[in-house]
């Protein structure tokens, strides 16, 4: 297979719900991250053969395959394509899987690959709200189709995890994150959002630009995330609102080239994808993915565990990184060492990139060699990526 390499990877600063980024659409939001890679890279977008973002709510501005519409108010060439999927929670992800098929194969040399969703300005499940159920009676029969929250308690049932345990994991997110920005570790992969000139016109109240991440809550405690009530199970649960990832807005964009075309616009290269994989599972319990698909991604690169310096693991719940500690014997202190989505925020589309931009800046402050990243998703998916940062 062909040299596939990472050029540079950028994100938004990711907004809370309802905060600085609620007027700010996601293809806008998109356009930021597609023309900030560029700029950053003085390269001409038409180098780039195709545009691949994640995107998991399809409906209204969402709707009409953001990564062209994203292309499109970056003011690129109209000749270049755009392609929108929906993995779920791994949907940023699988777009860089798509960008590496596609320049493996030969069908590309450069492909923009990312996510973006505004969760303030286009809700959760609002696509699943017309024409009908999600899923039909031939599934339906045939699985106990929870939901994801129903889901994450029901791996803290399989595990045995406590609330503490649960509440712990929670709270160590948010101050590695808070140590993490304060150091300005996140400062290099960021893209400053000039909110009042993206927002939707009809906006006339100021808005500052957001330069940092205002999910993270360096007001909350250990004692106050243990007084929020259970948000799925109303007696015996465990699974709250502090314990799971944040509702957020972000976008994030990797520029994926094959080696050799990079090498020719003179371009550093920063990392190489060694492996990707998907894996289906148990679509009742739902989030266990990332642990089968660690297992697939580490055999078709053919590593071991111990191999891996730093490990990504998307916190949708608290429940889901801690089994996958349980059943890999990873420690925590290779596992989402700057937090993770609980403090970091999950914008659903984005978070795939998001997670290997983080991990990608990480490896090189460390100067650490291999890392990988793994996504639960809803109906039991799990997306992995390993990368290998180059010197």
């Amino acid at each position: 297979m062909k040299d596939i390499v990472i050029v540079d990877a950028v994100r938004t600063p990711v907004g809370r719900f309802r905060g600085s980024l609620a007027g700010v659409r996601a293809d806008h939001l998109g356009a930021l991250v597609l023309n900030a890679l560029v700029e950053r890279n003085d390269l001409s977008p038409t180098v780039i053969d195709d545009v691949v973002f994640g995107c998991v709510t399809q409906i209204g501005e969402q709707s009409a395959n953001i990564a062209r519409t994203a292309l499109l108010g970056a003011g690129w060439p109209v000749s270049i394509p755009g392609l929108t999927l929906d993995r779920k929670c791994g949907s940023g992800e699988a777009a860089v899987h798509v960008a590496a098929g596609a320049i493996a194969s030969g069908m590309a040399e450069a492909v923009v690959a990312g996510g973006a969703e505004n969760m303030s300005r286009v809700p959760m499940g609002s696509n699943r709200d017309l024409h009908g159920e999600a899923f039909g009676w031939m599934a339906s029969e045939r699985y106990e189709l929870t939901s994801q929250g129903e889901a994450a308690e029901r791996i803290v049932d399989k595990w045995k995890l406590s609330r503490d345990a649960l509440d712990d994991y929670a709270f160590a997110s948010h101050e590695r994150a808070a140590k993490a920005s304060d150091a300005g570790y996140f400062d290099s992969q960021l893209i400053p959002v000039p909110v009042e000139s993206l927002r939707e016109k009809t906006l006339t109240e100021p808005a500052v630009t957001l330069v940092a991440d205002e999910t993270i809550r360096r007001d909350t405690s250990r004692e106050k995330l243990s007084t929020l009530k259970t948000s799925f199970r109303p007696e015996n649960g465990r699974i709250t609102a502090g314990n799971s990832s944040q509702i957020s807005d972000g976008a994030a964009a990797l520029l994926i080239m094959d080696a050799e075309a990079a090498r020719r616009h003179g371009l550093r290269t920063r990392a190489r994808i060694v492996a990707f994989a998907t894996v289906g599972t148990d679509p009742t319990l739902m989030l266990t993915g990332p642990i089968e698909a660690t297992a697939k991604v580490l055999r078709k690169a053919g590593l071991q565990l111990k191999d891996i310096d730093l490990f990504e693991v998307n916190e949708a719940f608290a429940s889901v990184p801690l089994a996958w500690m349980h059943e890999t014997g990873v420690s925590h202190e290779r596992l989402n060492v700057n937090g993770g989505a609980i403090a970091l925020g999950h914008p659903l589309g984005a978070s795939g990139a998001r997670l290997i931009t983080t991990l990608l800046n990480e490896l090189e402050r460390r100067g650490a060699r291999y890392g990988l990243q793994a996504i639960c998703c809803a109906g039991g998916l799990g997306t992995a990526t390993i990368i290998e940062r180059l010197e």
